[in-house]
């Protein structure tokens, strides 16, 4: 992953000596419980131990140089630890296989990714949240196919951004619980040379649930499924984005990025001012989705076993994670600081002459009597005046000399059917379902 897209938390997580670190664990801990049944001495569990306790240091040269000579990362790692330690690390890694080691550090890498990810959800959801407050009578036109459909308020485009992130929010909580698991099964998952009871040990200080079947792998279903999630977490970042970015057009020009003082908009173009931050977040979104098809094609693994998995997983686990946390914080810094016009939502409302009030008239026009077919026709003709002549004709006006419509409708029942406050009367219903009482 590149620098420009990443934050230290997130990017520690995945650099090599946190991966090393979090092998030690694995291995001491089954070391630990390998002592308690009586497989190994332990004189061997302490020795390790104390070796670490006065050496924090992960010289992560040394073993890739070993790695060089021995074509494996996990003799590497071990070479390195007995070169330290001495005679008693013989008694590392006995009955264990690599994938016990990798796929249980794996697990408790995207485990912890997870937990930073969902942080990163609750500071977008309590801002979408504030946001939506702000604005929660703050009229704007809805839109359906691009084109001015009835009035909402643009506290409810946030409150429906919120109501989203937040069931993304309980998939990801969903998805970190399943790909929580610890697998320490030895050659083909058979447990042939090792107790469960040294998994249960390990599972238990890692803060991991058992794999029930390891087959010597962790299942790869699990995996298709933590980055499925992150796939959908990236398409509503892409949509909210994509609502912003719309919103920004000239034409339009409801809200827009923040633009900071000294900020550059064009190179050659003085006068832009671009939603930039939006776009980069519409194209982070598409290579956090690109690393679903390749979870998803692991799952068919070879067997009890196969590596075909494992040089996809190097790229996507920290590629997704790290991009999709950084998107989530960029998108959070957008909605906190985005800039909103009402008065240009309520321009915008205007400008088709009450064409937005089409509805109410139709219902009213149906509910005095006249059919529907005729009502709708009623309505329409005078619309498509209005729309012909791009608002400048009103349609309240034109439908008051319609003979068809005033037969049924008298002025001031009419003019009532143009009220813009009618169309909110249940937002308080719709953020109750949202926030609750808050």
């Amino acid at each position: 992953m590149i620098a420009r897209y990443s934050r230290p938390a997130m990017a520690a997580l995945w650099s090599a000596e946190s991966r090393y670190r979090i092998w030690f664990e694995i291995e001491a801990h089954a070391l630990d419980a390998m002592a308690d049944l009586g497989v190994v001495p332990q004189s061997a569990a302490k020795a390790v131990w104390d070796w670490w306790a006065t050496n924090p240091m992960i010289d992560v040269a040394a073993i890739d140089a070993i790695e060089a000579v021995t074509k494996h990362d996990v003799i590497a790692f071990l070479t390195w630890v007995a070169d330290h330690v001495g005679d008693e690390a013989r008694f590392l890694h006995q009955g264990m296989t690599s994938s016990d080691v990798l796929d249980t550090c794996l697990s408790v890498q995207l485990a912890r990714a997870a937990d930073l990810l969902i942080a990163d959800l609750d500071t977008l959801l309590e801002v979408l949240k504030r946001r939506a407050f702000e604005h929660k009578l703050t009229p704007t036109i809805g839109r359906s196919h691009g084109i001015h459909a009835e009035p909402v308020t643009f506290g409810l485009k946030l409150a429906q951004a919120h109501a989203e992130f937040a069931r993304n929010r309980a998939r990801l909580v969903t998805a970190r619980a399943d790909i929580a698991t610890c697998a320490i099964s030895g050659a083909v998952g058979t447990f042939a040379n090792i107790d469960p009871r040294v998994e249960a040990h390990v599972a238990a200080k890692m803060g991991l649930g058992i794999e029930p079947v390891s087959t010597q792998v962790i299942p790869r279903d699990r995996h298709a499924m933590f980055f499925a999630t992150l796939g959908v977490i990236a398409s509503s970042i892409e949509r909210l984005a994509t609502e912003i970015r719309h919103l920004q057009r000239t034409e339009v020009l409801e809200a827009e990025e923040y633009f900071a003082p000294g900020q550059k908009g064009s190179s050659a173009m003085p006068h832009k001012r671009n939603p930039v931050l939006t776009e980069n977040l519409t194209g982070l979104a598409r290579m956090v989705r690109s690393a679903v098809t390749p979870a998803m094609e692991n799952v068919a693994l070879w067997h009890e076993r196969d590596i075909s998995h494992s040089s996809v997983e190097r790229y996507i686990g920290p590629d997704a994670t790290i991009t999709l946390d950084f998107a989530l914080a960029r998108l959070t810094g957008v909605v906190d600081k985005l800039l909103v016009y009402p008065v240009r939502m309520q321009k915008n409302l205007d400008r088709m002459g009450g064409l937005v009030h089409s509805q109410r008239v139709l219902l009213a026009l149906t509910q005095a009597g006249m059919s529907r077919e005729d009502a709708y026709k009623a309505v329409q003709r005078n619309a498509m005046q209005v729309w012909e002549s791009d608002g400048a004709l009103s349609l309240m006006e034109l439908l008051k000399a319609d003979a068809d419509v005033a037969a049924y409708l008298s002025v001031a029942e009419l003019e009532d059917k143009f009220d813009l406050g009618y169309h909110f009367a249940q937002v308080d219903t719709i953020f109750e379902r949202v926030f609750g009482n808050a």
